[in-house]
């Protein structure tokens, strides 16, 4: 293409290097701390249910309330949600490198915040954690464009793909991690005081204020790995895509990408301004991009329903299949401890494998081949748990329905989970790249609070004598997850709607060096951009 410059060229065709590497770590460290900070709630609602609202005359220990439950768990998506927007859109105007050292020292200074939610009342406590975990969940927003952007505009385009990938599969790793910690920690608060179970001497199976450091440490162990490489993201120059296309100064962009990869370097004082000038709400971009953009927001939204049910009530589906004892039969550690157990194991069996097999291939089969894969096989195996449930819940059967249950993760990973984060990141203008790549992690992020305030609803027992206190009857488990699977029925289908960018150069996908726009829509609108692989 005529307009296109050499220094982009340059990037499309270098080798992969060292730099690239550490560009993964570096993004991928953010993602690490995004997933742990997330994740890790959902390992200690029922320990803080003990804590603050246990009435030592029930024969049950304390749950959160409803309305308590679903703040503590969705207001992080709900922060999550307003970063990407806010953070997406600041990213294009103000360059990547700029923000990106804004979002990690508010998810460092937030974590530790979480830890420190002190009170006098419960309502206070559980009040304050809210707080800090929606700014927490704002920053951790901010990382969604900003990393995956940052990531497919420093990549070559043969191995692209992967380089975004890599940096999403740290939250494998941060799901794991969170596991791990929790079960450290528990394993040395349960050495130190050894208390009965609530069945057996109520009172005693809760030591305060002790067992509330618990949760605190948890929390707060989230800081410490996005802190560490905050040092390495303020080295990192602003990308060269960046700098040429949208900052018009290529010969910035050569000699900021020239100092940390190995390449030659068409320096140019001047950008031929051939790009094309519209902006998201006009008419050319709703031509050439908006049934893209259709496509990224849906297919993220319905597969965050569905992911993020199952991974903030994994305890919830644990419990109801027996593979964790009633919450009477256990102390207030032990009980942490098998929830977090049962989590590790998923993560490490199911969920970070999934991560790599699409680092792995997608290079090779394309976004749109593990896309629609993951969708098909999430479908499956979530109608395989529902359909015969009663089937699994019985004692004999449980290793299968964690094995079934696992694999829907697998798929999940080793497919949308992970292309619904690359592709938005690939198909879109360097000037709107951020924003749009932001707006589709926000649909996903509205998907995941659907999931997490609608499953904690739903998988409520149809029976009143059987549901958590303070809930109303829900459509129990097994219906829960034949709406799931619906879900990821709907998710295969707007898989459609998404181009496949394996292969092609970030502006031959965003059209940005077409020299003539009314021949680069007319192409758009033709049958010249296929959404299907051919």
């Amino acid at each position: 293409m005529a307009g296109q410059l050499g220094v982009l060229n340059a990037l499309d065709v270098a080798k992969t290097q060292m730099y690239h590497f550490t560009a993964i770590v570096i993004a991928g460290m953010g993602f690490f701390t995004d997933a742990y900070d997330l994740f890790c709630i959902s390992l200690v609602t029922k320990l803080l249910g003990r804590i603050y609202y246990t009435d030592y005359t029930k024969p049950k220990p304390g749950v959160l309330p409803p309305s308590v439950q679903a703040a503590v768990t969705g207001v992080a998506l709900c922060g999550t949600l307003a970063g990407q927007l806010f953070f997406g859109w600041l990213g294009d105007k103000l360059g990547r490198k700029k923000v990106y050292g804004i979002t990690l020292m508010l998810m460092v200074g937030c974590s530790l915040a979480s830890g420190l939610s002190f009170s006098n009342s419960p309502k206070g406590v559980m009040a304050t954690l809210c707080f800090f975990r929606f700014w927490l969940g704002f920053g951790i927003g901010g990382d969604y464009p900003l990393s995956a952007t940052i990531m497919s505009e420093y990549a070559n385009k043969k191995t692209r793909g992967a380089f975004i990938a890599a940096v999403f599969a740290m939250q494998g790793f941060g799901i794991m991690a969170g596991g791990i910690v929790a079960l450290i920690v528990a394993t040395a608060f349960d050495h130190k005081y050894k208390v009965p179970s609530y069945e057996e001497n109520a009172h005693a199976s809760l030591v305060l204020p002790a067992f509330d450091y618990v949760w605190r440490i948890i929390l707060m162990f989230g800081a410490v790995p996005a802190a560490l490489t905050y040092y390495w993201r303020m080295k990192m120059p602003e990308t060269a895509r960046y700098t040429a296309l949208v900052a018009k100064n290529a010969k910035q962009a050569a000699s900021d990408m020239s100092k940390v990869l190995q390449v030659d370097l068409e320096v140019q004082e001047v950008v031929e301004d051939k790009t094309q000038k519209f902006g998201l709400f006009t008419k050319q971009f709703a031509k050439r991009h908006g049934m893209h953009l259709l496509g990224t927001t849906t297919t993220w939204f319905l597969l965050d329903i569905a992911f993020y049910s199952q991974n903030l009530f994994q305890k919830d589906i644990f419990t109801a299949i027996g593979w964790i004892p009633p919450a009477k039969e256990m102390n207030a550690i032990h009980e942490l401890y098998r929830i977090a157990r049962a989590q590790t194991l998923i993560a490490m069996c199911s969920t970070v494998p999934g991560y790599w097999f699409t680092v792995a291939f997608i290079d090779y089969m394309g976004r749109f081949a593990i896309q629609l894969m993951g969708f098909f096989f999430m479908t499956v195996f979530m109608f395989a748990l529902a359909i015969p449930y009663d089937h699994w819940t019985k004692k004999e059967n449980r290793i299968g329905f964690v094995v079934m249950y696992s694999l829907t993760f697998f798929f999940a990973n080793f497919g949308p989970n992970a292309t619904t984060f690359v592709v938005p990141a690939e198909i879109f203008p360097a000037r709107l790249r951020s924003t749009c790549h932001g707006i589709s992690a926000a649909a996903g992020k509205a998907g995941a609070i659907v999931g997490a305030f609608g499953f904690l609803y739903a998988a409520q027992s149809k029976d009143p004598t059987k549901t958590d206190a303070g809930y109303p009857t829900g459509i129990g488990i097994k219906n829960s997850l034949i709406m799931l699977g619906v879900v990821n029925f709907f998710g295969m289908v707007f898989t459609f709607l998404v181009p496949e960018p394996n292969g092609k150069s970030l502006e031959e996908m965003s059209g940005e060096n077409e020299e003539d726009d009314a021949e680069a829509i007319e192409m758009a609108g033709s049958g010249t951009a296929r959404t299907v692989p051919v």
